[in-house]
């Protein structure tokens, strides 16, 4: 006897693959676990404007590539202008240039951004101590026992750094931080603080997006580094972190723009919120990638088509399979329930079973009248499908005339299983009787009612084309099923007696 130890494994397997894969799709590549699921995306207008000064120009612009935001679309209006955009990843930019530029010149940069939820930055780089701020000689004395104060009740950076922001917001503000107010922006008194202290700080520019926002500008906010990520700090508004509304535009210590050739640079953003399906944006942003992807989506839109109805058949034979092995459950042909419910999927329910019942009741009068003529099987066989075609095509044009447009959907069922399951019923009536005939025929209809049911939800088609590891689930149940020797559900009503006597 063959040990079962190999099979249970090999299955075992497929539903860890088939579950890990759905999993890494939904998470690594956003694909929505629920179909319908909607996100936000921002669509954000940079304008870099300056005045040329008939000489060549050439603009240098940071592009963001903040964690918390992927970028969908991007793209660059430069009429005149050469336009070259770096790839390296920290430090993404765009260089426009041109020979010439004189008078009055508009560059504009437009980025489609979807908000990842990753507001966290964190880095394996422990950054260099920086040098200490050298205060003016006013100052010093007032910032040496602020800060000293403040050290000494903290325990790490991100203490050490709330509290001073808690201080240098405080209502009721000392003498000594009166005074460096005074001569000092909020920000750049907080990071010379920090620095004085040998805290990595960094002051970032952020882009707050609120919807049809107009003529906005970056904002400063500082960056410190505390076990191996960067916390934000808003200070001027005494808040830490972040929301998914605030876009780092630059955050690695240069400039935004740089003009050279031109004068009074200065740069604008637009903005306006979208809301988009979940699913378009997830298939945007891996076309985008150009990453190596199992995705159905990267096929031709017929071919996609015909693959979603192709992928609902094995949700119709886990149906069929249980039913039978399982339940018990008798049919007129092992997978025929599955392909009338694929007809139903086009008919709707209600239309199929009613064109079912009509072309299986009329294809049985037609084949006794056969069965009197004592032809050749596949002689038979033929005029049967035949005979059915002609009953599609006829009640097909009685609805068409009678104005029922549900009936032209008919078409959609296989003819020539419906002209074997005919000629079963046939053989079957002969052999066994009516009611076997019913029983079988009522199964087929029961199993394909439900596979339809299944076959037909949203959610299930949505899992069988965006997660094919679905498929490997199926697979796996389908083989344990395989392995079930024991009594059907329908089959234990034989011991009822037994369970009365007791």
């Amino acid at each position: 006897m063959h040990s079962r130890k190999p099979f249970y494994i090999f299955v075992a397997l497929l539903f860890i693959i088939g579950i890990s894969t759905s999993i890494y799709r939904g998470i690594e590549h956003n694909v929505p676990f629920l179909p319908g699921e909607q996100v936000q995306s921002w669509a954000v207008d940079a304008k870099i404007s300056f005045n040329g000064t008939n000489q060549p120009a050439e603009v240098n612009f940071s592009l963001p590539n903040d964690p918390a935001f992927d970028i969908l679309v991007e793209n660059a209006s430069s009429p005149g202008y050469g336009l070259t955009i770096s790839a390296e990843a920290k430090n993404r930019r765009a260089v426009w240039s041109i020979r010439e530029a004189s008078g009055s010149q508009a560059l504009y940069y437009r980025v489609t951004l979807v908000p990842t939820g990753k507001l966290n930055i964190e880095t394996d780089e422990v950054p260099v101590a920086p040098e200490a701020y050298l205060w003016p000689a006013t100052e010093k004395s007032a910032a040496e026992q602020i800060t000293e104060e403040v050290w000494v009740r903290s325990a790490t950076n991100l203490s050490f750094a709330q509290q001073l922001m808690n201080l240098i917001n405080d209502n009721d503000q000392s003498q000594n931080m009166a005074l460096l107010l005074s001569a000092n922006t909020p920000t750049n008194l907080f990071v010379h603080m920090l620095h004085s202290k040998g805290v990595p700080a960094r002051i970032v520019n952020g882009l707050q997006l609120e919807d049809q926002r107009r003529r906005q500008q970056l904002t400063s906010y500082v960056q410190v580094y505390n076990d191996g990520e960067w916390e934000l700090f808003d200070v001027p508004n005494n808040k830490k972190g972040r929301d998914n509304t605030l876009v780092l535009w630059e955050y690695t210590g240069n400039s935004v723009l740089d003009v050279m050739g031109g004068t009074n640079s200065l740069v604008n953003f637009s903005m306006l919120q979208d809301t988009r399906s979940a699913l378009a944006t997830s298939i945007d942003m891996m076309m985008n990638d150009d990453a190596w992807d199992f995705s159905l989506y990267q096929l031709p839109l017929e071919e996609q088509s015909t693959f979603k109805g192709i992928l609902l058949i094995p949700i119709g034979v886990l149906v069929v399979v249980f039913l039978r092995v399982i339940v018990g459950i008798k049919t007129s042909g092992t997978f025929m329930p599955v392909l009338i419910a694929l007809a139903f999927i086009q008919t709707t329910l209600l239309t199929g079973l009613i064109g079912f019942l009509l072309i299986v009741a009329f294809g049985l009068m037609i084949r006794s009248y056969l069965s009197t003529l004592n032809l050749l099987l596949i002689s038979r066989i033929s005029a049967v499908i035949i005979v059915v075609i002609f009953i599609i095509g006829l009640f097909t044009l009685i609805s068409f005339k009678l104005g029922l447009s549900e009936g032209l959907t008919i078409t959609f069922f296989p003819m020539i299983i419906l002209a074997w399951t005919i000629e079963r019923m046939s053989i079957l009536w002969e052999e066994e009787g009516p009611k076997k005939v019913f029983v079988s025929g009522g199964g087929s209809l029961f199993v394909a009612t439900l596979a339809y049911l299944a076959m037909d939800n949203q959610l299930v088609q949505h899992w069988v084309f965006n997660f094919l590891g679905v498929h490997l689930v199926i697979l796996a149940l389908v083989l344990v099923m395989g392995q079930y020797t024991g009594y059907r559900l329908t089959e234990l009503k034989r011991f009822k007696p037994l369970v009365g006597e007791q």
